[in-house]
Parts: structure tokens; C-alpha cells; sequence
């Protein structure tokens, strides 16, 4: 990838590789890398030395706390992270409702939840999918009706990432009925601790608590925290969702899955040799390995563009697709070569508190994990079924 960076590209990912190897705590990376179970307050701990160095929220607006970096600058260092092992930048802040309020939100609400985004003060959870309205998101259900000063909330979210933790939600809400389904929705800021929100675990079979249900009853939601119009935010979901396929691609994730990888099979040993050497694997490596830089060089060309615009929306949902599958190929990889030796899984060692003798080779129960939990990746973020779908009917006119 060096080759197609500019020259101050080339210097920026040094010195955030740089950065990242002397400042990263070494507690975390070491959780990172047997993929452990982190807490809330490991991930606040990281955005708070990021936020220090000014690069929490980098690719904002300079008047908001950021450093106006263009889509390329942004990419490059969120992928330089995640190479380097360093913890998922959980997006919900600073990726999602960040850049939706400093764009359509008013002065009051930026001055109000803007700065405690970057600086790891509030955690948020995306109040999006619905039990009947997922990748269909237009289906939603969950109503807000005027009352006063106030909407009323009653409903249900689910697949709700870290809503555990979350001191807020954005939070889609039908507050009229319009002619299409995507008319009459508006966008709400729901504080986590009013009255009548609950947050619900539900269980995943690589045995961390990463998703929630979020039920709302009789919820009172200050009409100040309505974003924007009220019934227009049909536009505000889909910029959100721009930004969430488009961080998507994560190559960066998946050259440190690789690396991995590399690491598991020069280990494991088979007839006597390690299985780094077997032909068979080391075509698979260096095709994943094909996988990855031609991803990344597609990367750059959409978000290296002289005007400095960003993908499109159909273009982002090409990498999110792209991006996901090849997480889910180099994990298949992982358990192979894992599998070797038995493949040992106990979902009791993700926990935080858990202090336990690990079983099997090292570092092998994280990586069996990590492939049950990408197992979602093609289906989180709207289905790689139904990103085709739209691929066919915007971008192709199918």
C-alpha cells in the first residue's frame, strides 16, 4: 500500500504507527490480540490518550474539536489502528451521531454533546433495527407523539450495540404517518437512565455481551433533543448510514487478523514442520493477502479523489461488502489452522474478571472468538444480500 500513499500520507501513518507502538497500554493490546473482552472503561482509557493527541475525532470540523482531515487522511489512520492491534474506535459517537449533529444538529445540541464525544465522557448506542425492521429499516415501528414540551417513546430496538454502556441513544422514531414508509420519522437523543428504558443482553455464541433489545415505555424525550426537522429524518439516516458502511471495509482489521494468522501456523506443527510451510496454506495466505491490498488499493482511489469527496452511497456499500468477507475468509483460515490441535472454545474466558489457565495453544480460544462473531459481519451494518440489492437497483438500474 506504501506505493500508492502520497508523501505526507506515507509520514502520517508512520508517525500513527509510531504513536500507536509507544502509547498504546500494554493491558489492552494484550486483550486486543487474544481477543479478550474489554471494557467499557479500556475503550474510554484509549479515546481518551487519542483525544489528547487530538485525533479522537480527527476528521471533524476544526471549530468542533477536530482536524478537518479528508476521507483518505481519516481512512488511513483508523486502518493504521487496527493493524497496529489497537481497540475498535466503537464508531457510535464519533463516527455516527457525531458528524449527524455537527451537520444538521442546532448550536445548542454541538455545544452540548459534541465535546463529550471526543473526550470519552458519553458513550451512545444507534436505536436503528427493529424485530421487523432490520435491514428494512424503513419498516420501523417504534412511535414518539408530541406531548408539550416532550415526545412520548414507546417501542423496541434490537441488535443494539453496547446499549449496556451507552449514556445515550440516537434514536429513530415514527412520529407521523406519511405516503411512503420512509416519510414521518424523526430523529431523537434519548438519555439511557430516563424512566422507562430498558436494555436487555442478548446472548451471542462467541460468548460476549456485545448486543441488547432496548424497550421504551412511556419514555419522555425533551422535544430540545429532536435533531433536525421532525419527520425528515429519513435524509439523517441515510447520511448515518453512509458513514457506516463506508468504515466498513476495515483492512486494517483484517491485515492484523492476518498476521495472526501467520503467527498461529509458524507455531502449529504438523509431520515436523510447521504449517507455514505447507503449499496449500501459504496459497491461501497470499491470496488473502491479494484480497486485502486489492481492497485497500479501491479504498484509496474512492477516498484519495481530487476533490475530496467521499464515496457514494452505492460505492460504500461495495466495500462494506468486500470488506466483510474477506474478515470472514481469514478467520476461516484461523480455525483451520487452530483446529489442528483441537479447537478449544470457552466462552468463560472473555470475560473481564476471568483469570483461568487458558486451554489449547495460546491464544487459540480468542481466534475460535473471532470467527464465531464475524460470522455477523456479512449481516450487521444491512446485509451483504441486501447492499447487492441496492447495487443492482441505484448503481446498476437493474
Amino acid at each position: 500500500m506504501e506505493m500508492l500513499l502520497p508523501s505526507e500520507l506515507r509520514a502520517f501513518r508512520a508517525e500513527v504507527r509510531a504513536f500507536c507502538r509507544g502509547m498504546l497500554p500494554a493491558d489492552i493490546r494484550h486483550k486486543v490480540d487474544r481477543n479478550l473482552s474489554l471494557t467499557r472503561d479500556d475503550h474510554a482509557r484509549w479515546q481518551k490518550i487519542l483525544h489528547e493527541r487530538g485525533w479522537m475525532g480527527g476528521h471533524w470540523p476544526v471549530e468542533w474539536g477536530g482536524r478537518g482531515w479528508g476521507p483518505a487522511q481519516r481512512w488511513l489512520f483508523e486502518q493504521t489502528l487496527a493493524e497496529e492491534g489497537a481497540p475498535w474506535l466503537i464508531p457510535l459517537g464519533v463516527a455516527y451521531v457525531g458528524p449527524v449533529l455537527y451537520t444538521f444538529g442546532n448550536e445548542a445540541q454541538k455545544r452540548r454533546f459534541l465535546p463529550r464525544i471526543l473526550s470519552a465522557d458519553d458513550f451512545w448506542a444507534q436505536g436503528y433495527s427493529e424485530p421487523n425492521a432490520g435491514s428494512d429499516l424503513a419498516g420501523l415501528r417504534t412511535r414518539a407523539v408530541r406531548d408539550g414540551d416532550a415526545y412520548i417513546l414507546n417501542g423496541q430496538k434490537t441488535w443494539t450495540t453496547y446499549a449496556h454502556w451507552a449514556d445515550w441513544m440516537f434514536c429513530l422514531a415514527r412520529t407521523q404517518t406519511g405516503d411512503r414508509p420512509q416519510d414521518g420519522v424523526s430523529f431523537l437523543l434519548v438519555d439511557m437512565k430516563a424512566p422507562g428504558v430498558t436494555v436487555r443482553a442478548i446472548p451471542t455464541m462467541d460468548g460476549k455481551h456485545h448486543v441488547n433489545e432496548v424497550f421504551f415505555d412511556e419514555v419522555r424525550v425533551p422535544a430540545e433533543n429532536l435533531v433536525g426537522e421532525e419527520g425528515k429524518a429519513w435524509a439523517y439516516a441515510k447520511f448515518l448510514l453512509v458513514q457506516e458502511r463506508l468504515i466498513a471495509a476495515e483492512t486494517g482489521k483484517a491485515r492484523h487478523l492476518l498476521e495472526r494468522l501467520r503467527r498461529s501456523a509458524d507455531e502449529t506443527c504438523e509431520g515436523g514442520r510447521p504449517l507455514s510451510e505447507d503449499s496449500t496454506l501459504r496459497r491461501q495466505m497470499a491470496e488473502a493477502e491479494i484480497d486485502i491490498r486489492a481492497l485497500e488499493a479501491v479504498c484509496l482511489r474512492l477516498l484519495g479523489r481530487a476533490d475530496g469527496s467521499a464515496p457514494t452511497g452505492v460505492e460504500a456499500n461495495l466495500l462494506k461488502i468486500r470488506g466483510t468477507e474477506i474478515e470472514q475468509d481469514v478467520t476461516e483460515l484461523m480455525i483451520r489452522v487452530t483446529s489442528r490441535r483441537g479447537l478449544p472454545f470457552d466462552p468463560a474466558a472473555f470475560r473481564p474478571d476471568w483469570n483461568g489457565a487458558e486451554i489449547g495453544p495460546a491464544g487459540a480460544i480468542g481466534l475460535a472468538g473471532e470467527f464465531l462473531h464475524l460470522r455477523a459481519a456479512t449481516i450487521y451494518g444491512g446485509s451483504n444480500e441486501i447492499q447487492r440489492g441496492i447495487i443492482a437497483k441505484q448503481g446498476l438500474g437493474l
